[in-house]
């Protein structure tokens, strides 16, 4: 199993938020240069991530985003549940498979994706930047990197 890119990105946002000073708002153009993904994926995911609550949105000039949630109390599987999608993970029914009466694949997939989320219910957002300063002078080291090689 992979989680799509656009989970993936939507967790940099939040880490990244997360790891912020309080009153601190980013940019698409702060994040896109940190993750080295392009402002049109990074759009997309922050209006989503807007549209979920999880983040404060403010347009034109002085505009960005901040964290909208308690990253203490944002639970990983709700996150990952809520960008990924619930869909079951096979589809025996389209098209309809032979062996669909007698097989219990569907079952023992399902388990065992009640079982990740299961885990991922244990940490937070906040789990993921415990030590912010690093984050953010590692990112900035990033930062600062692509921009002398330009």
């Amino acid at each position: 199993m992979q989680l799509k890119k656009y989970t993936d990105y939507g967790l940099r946002v939040l880490i990244y938020l997360a790891a912020a000073e309080p009153d601190e708002r980013a940019t698409i153009n702060d994040l896109s240069s940190v993750f080295s993904v392009s402002k049109n994926h990074l759009n997309k995911v922050v209006h989503h991530l807007g549209k979920l609550g999880l983040i404060k949105t403010w347009r034109g000039k002085g505009g960005g985003f901040s964290l909208a949630v308690d990253a203490r109390h944002t639970r990983l599987d709700t996150v990952i549940r809520q960008l990924e999608g619930d869909e079951d993970w096979i589809d025996c029914l389209n098209p309809t498979c032979k062996i669909y009466s007698v097989c219990d694949l569907k079952g023992i997939i399902h388990a065992g994706k009640e079982q990740f989320y299961s885990y991922l219910a244990k940490y937070t957002i906040a789990s993921l930047v415990e030590r912010p300063e690093e984050i953010k002078v590692r990112w900035h080291i990033d930062t600062q990197e692509l921009n002398d090689e330009s």
